[in-house]
């Protein structure tokens, strides 16, 4: 079974798809930047560990993820501090992406969002405007790393209970849960059909692996 690393692994999604990936029997391990935090992903069945992946050059990130088969990218400032959004959800991306290319780790999923990409059209006003910037840059480097990639573009989210059932494409206006995200992530990493796509998706009718898998 596969060797795969969470970054951002105490954040809402990663919290519900780390359990799905134990249960399977994947090595899952959780990068968190709080020792606080080991508990809460310990219990997920995940094994915790603690590095500052914002402070961390491309050689120690590439370091952290050795050894892996997948990287899963599911980490963020947050919002809010833009200084740190272009630190987290730019500049440690992208030497996250980089550092898979170094240790040979060619499977990345990158969670993104719903209307991500150089045509996000929010204003450089709009507190919104550095994350949307970010992500850009992010999942631009990602496309042309070389690397067997998807990106994971979910709408608005939410802590409804999960369907199993989302729509790929649409206007994206429709929330999506949590929990939803979580099973995309986990179907992907299944579905070599996945690869060099970006999925946008919302809540709906058709069942996750059947959506991803028509695209």
């Amino acid at each position: 079974m596969p060797r795969i690393l969470i970054i951002g692994g105490h954040g809402k999604v990663a919290q519900r798809l780390e359990p799905i990936l134990a249960e399977r029997g994947d090595t899952v391990t959780a990068v968190i930047r709080n020792r606080d935090h080991e508990a809460d992903v310990a219990a997920t069945g995940a094994t915790p560990l603690v590095a500052d992946i914002e402070s961390f050059d491309t050689e120690q990130l590439t370091n952290l993820v050795s050894g892996n088969d997948v990287v899963v990218w599911s980490a963020g400032a947050g919002g809010g501090d833009a200084a740190r959004t272009w630190t987290v959800d730019r500049d440690a991306a992208i030497r996250s992406i980089d550092a898979a290319v170094a240790a040979g780790v060619k499977r990345y999923v990158m969670v993104s969002y719903f209307g991500a990409g150089p045509d996000h059209g929010v204003p450089e006003d709009d507190s919104f405007y550095a994350y949307a910037e970010a992500k850009a840059e992010a999942d631009a480097h990602l496309r042309e790393s070389g690397l067997d990639w998807t990106i994971v573009a979910p709408s608005a989210l939410t802590l409804d209970e999960p369907t199993g059932k989302i729509t790929v494409g649409g206007s994206g206006e429709e929330s999506v849960p949590r929990g939803d995200v979580a099973s995309v992530i986990a179907a992907v990493l299944t579905e070599p059909a996945t690869v060099g796509r970006m999925i946008e998706f919302t809540g709906g009718d058709t069942p996750i692996a059947d959506a991803i898998a028509a695209g």
